[in-house]
């Protein structure tokens, strides 16, 4: 009885993570994001994109061939882009957290932004972990 019950339990999860994220065609993302995408990173192709329903949010997720991830938000805004350990473009980050990241990290790339609820995460080459305002006033750094 034990087996059956943890099987059921597996294959409800699985079914649930299936949901979670479905694979989608490009032109099915909103025509922001795909703008996003073909400004900021027409130097690589898309690998895959899905429908993501992450933490009860409903967007999208976007894998590169290059490795890097996008996330957009329902309405096709960018939530997210991670580049691992590249440096990601800049263009569309606030010019406020630019400047901050210049002025005290000169030898250093972003490879991360985030937006949360409350604030902004951005990521550097050196592991140092920043936060952010929404605004793009600093809060505080902190090495991973």
């Amino acid at each position: 009885m034990e087996m059956r019950i943890t099987f059921a339990a597996v294959l409800l999860g699985f079914a649930i993570s299936a949901n979670a994220q479905k694979k989608i065609a490009v032109t099915e993302l909103p025509q922001s994001a795909q703008d996003f995408l073909k400004e900021h990173f027409s130097k690589t192709t898309i690998d895959i994109a899905k429908k993501d329903a992450e933490h009860g949010e409903k967007g999208y997720e976007v894998k590169l061939k290059d490795g890097t991830e996008v996330e957009f938000w329902k309405d096709g805004s960018y939530r997210e882009v991670d580049g691992g350990d590249k440096p990601i473009p800049t263009a569309f980050i606030p010019a406020s957290v630019k400047e901050y990241v210049a002025k005290n990290y000169p030898n250093e790339k972003i490879t991360h932004i985030d937006y949360g609820h409350k604030d902004l995460d951005v990521d550097l080459t050196n592991k140092i972990d920043l936060e952010f305002t929404k605004e793009g006033k600093f809060i505080k750094g902190e090495k991973d």
